[in-house]
């Protein structure tokens, strides 16, 4: 494994920035993409344009394992001059390094590291980090058929894969009320805010073990003399398994207002399955036998409330194992960093897991 080329590889991506809200930074980001899969892989991909969001896929004969990634960050444009790309004492940094161009420049490498890339498809998007609006269908279709999908986000803490994710649901309770002026008339108003506290409180109720269901972002109200006529709030779920899902889901639509005079409006609902256990289980089984082979410390898997693109490809029956991308730390946050020490074990390791999948090792 060349890891001086591996590291080039990865300073031209992170140095390229691709801000999930940009869609000419995504353009950019897509066509180096593109551009670096080519040298690598001595293929052209197809890009894919929905609404204005650019995803890039390969598609090597009839596909049996897919390798999900996704090239957008949460950083703004600009960030690079705040925290630049670096590369000292083992450790590189920059925005988006960990999260997850590191995870780009692997599964490249690894690919190029199989006799022939026959029976994989490469799916890489571009809006993973706000909820794959515009590529879920396309995550979705190419997952059909496929034995197994490997999704090369960062890796949890200490290089642990991610065998389970929770499933996300988002919703906005907007409550209608009367206005009224606070001091002349108030009884002839209805508060949309009393109203908005009471189903806050409703919500807060909700959570059950390893669900929960978080009231977060709150707007209400016009001016300090007004009864407001309009509150609002936003509301995060996160659930271990689709029959949680499906239980929290009722409860929001079944949500009834106390106050006379007001009355509510429900939008939003599920948006990504969970990746439960069951679904990685065979393939975390066979990644834990390969790394033995590979004189690999012993992995580890775990259960994580983020979400990724992996609960899309778990969503419709495709064997997932999620976190085989980088090892550092700091998503999103500015002390991100890769590792690069890891590197090569990480990408010989997916490259040992794609083999053995295509030629039907379950072990």
């Amino acid at each position: 494994m060349n890891l001086d080329l591996m590291l080039d590889d990865l300073e031209e991506l992170v140095v390229c920035e691709s801000f999930s809200a940009d869609h000419e930074a995504l353009a950019r980001s897509a066509a180096l993409v593109a551009d670096l899969g080519f040298r690598r892989l001595g293929a052209r991909p197809e890009t894919i344009v929905v609404d204005g969001v650019p995803h890039v896929r390969w598609t090597f004969g009839t596909p049996r394992v897919l390798l999900v990634g996704h090239h957008d960050t949460v950083w703004p444009i600009g960030t690079l001059r705040e925290h630049p790309w670096s590369l000292e004492n083992g450790i590189a940094r920059g925005p988006g390094v960990f999260d997850m161009k590191a995870g780009l420049v692997q599964m490249f490498h690894a690919l190029a590291c199989l006799p022939s890339p026959e029976g994989v498809a490469v799916l890489i998007t571009g809006d993973e980090e706000v909820g794959s609006t515009t590529s879920r269908a396309l995550i979705e279709e190419s997952a059909r058929g496929c034995a197994a999908a490997f999704v090369l986000e960062a890796s949890a803490d200490g290089g642990a894969l991610k065998t389970a994710r929770k499933g996300t649901s988002d919703y906005r309770v907007t409550v209608h009320g009367k206005a009224a002026h606070a001091g002349l008339e108030p009884e002839k108003g209805a508060n949309a805010g009393i109203e908005l506290a009471h189903q806050i409180l409703m919500l807060s109720t909700m959570g059950d073990g390893q669900t929960t269901v978080t009231p977060t972002m709150l707007s209400g109200g016009t001016t300090v003399n007004t009864v407001p006529a309009l509150a609002g709030v936003s509301v995060d779920v996160r659930v271990p398994s689709l029959a949680q899902q499906d239980r929290v889901d009722r409860l929001v639509r079944t949500l009834t207002p106390r106050l006379s005079g007001t009355r509510l409006e429900i939008s939003g609902g599920p948006n990504r399955p969970p990746l439960e256990e069951a679904s990685s289980a065979r393939l975390f089984e066979l990644a834990c036998g390969i790394a033995k082979d590979l004189d690999m410390e012993p992995l580890r898997g775990v259960a994580v409330g983020g979400a990724s693109d992996g609960n899309f490809t778990a969503g419709i029956g495709c064997p997932t194992l999620d976190g085989l991308g980088a090892v550092g730390g700091g998503a999103h946050a500015p002390n991100e960093h890769v590792l690069v020490a890891e590197m090569p074990a990480r990408t010989g390791l997916l490259a040992e897991l794609i083999a053995s999948v295509l030629k039907g090792d379950t072990r």
